[in-house]
């Protein structure tokens, strides 16, 4: 009798074990909208060889806010690429296409080169980012760090891709509630109004500061961000660290373009 060359069970062993990472990361996430992303990403983290995970709604190219993380760390780094503007999950959503980076150290990752500088800073060598989709629109990605170098092992590479797909249903919970507003009669000043609502959920300490900075320096809206986010990028602080700063009254920007510190917020100039 002629031996079979691939044992019939091969390929269904694959299959199943593809599929129960799926199950497992899904029986995992708990509650809806933000708190499910909360979860899902903390499971990404015990399921999967991963250290930290946080989910990215983006919008015309820029990160908008982190939709879910699995812990402070990542939220941080997250909240970076939003400050920097460059970063795995943007070119995830604008390939539409994984981006798998094993080792920041690599030449690859200095397409971000402050970005990657904050990951090395942070003791994070490996990134991985996953664009995630609602109907046929990419909106944002999962972004998963690791403090050791190497790439995805087949399981976690599947699980990861799963976990992806997985992050559409928080995000369509939030978007079905902004329709439900909708059609009590809320209407939305813009197209892009329900996404700018899920970055408000947020980083709304943000979007004050901007207001902040319109008010002392006489800039528009999309000057005041720019300026909040280079100053993260000059200090190493996120945009969210500024904008506190700001709002506290520690920061100020003054009409010349200058940013001045004052003491514990009182409004006393900081001697230099």
């Amino acid at each position: 009798m002629r031996a079979c060359p691939h044992p019939p069970a091969a390929q269904p062993l694959a299959v199943s074990v593809v599929g129960l990472i799926g199950d497992q990361l899904s029986a995992a996430m708990s509650g809806s909208g933000l708190a499910a992303a909360d979860s899902l990403c903390r499971a990404c983290v015990a399921l999967l060889d991963v250290d930290g995970a946080a989910i990215t709604v983006v919008d015309r190219g820029q990160s908008r806010g982190t939709f879910g993380s699995s812990s402070p760390l990542s939220r941080r780094l997250d909240e970076y690429q939003f400050t920097y503007g460059e970063g795995p999950c943007l070119d995830a959503v604008r390939l539409r296409a994984p981006v798998l980076v094993p080792d920041v150290g690599d030449p690859v990752a200095q397409r971000w080169p402050a970005f990657t500088a904050s990951l090395q800073e942070a003791g994070v060598e490996a990134i991985f980012a996953l664009p995630v989709a609602v109907a046929a629109a990419t909106v944002g990605a999962l972004d998963l760090f690791r403090h050791t170098a190497g790439p995805l092992d087949g399981r976690s590479l599947e699980g990861a891709l799963a976990a992806a797909r997985l992050a559409s249903s928080p995000l369509l919970d939030v978007e079905e509630g902004l329709a439900r507003r909708a059609a009590a009669g809320v209407d939305d000043e813009e197209p892009a109004a329900a996404w700018a609502e899920l970055a408000s959920l947020e980083r709304t300490e943000v979007y004050q500061a901007t207001g902040f900075l319109i008010a002392q320096a006489g800039l528009s809206s999309v000057e005041a961000l720019l300026r909040l986010r280079a100053r993260g990028y000059t200090t190493g602080q996120t945009a969210s660290e500024v904008a506190w700063d700001v709002l506290e009254g520690r920061l100020s920007l003054d009409h010349d373009g200058s940013w001045q510190r004052h003491a514990r917020g009182t409004g006393e100039q900081e001697s230099r």
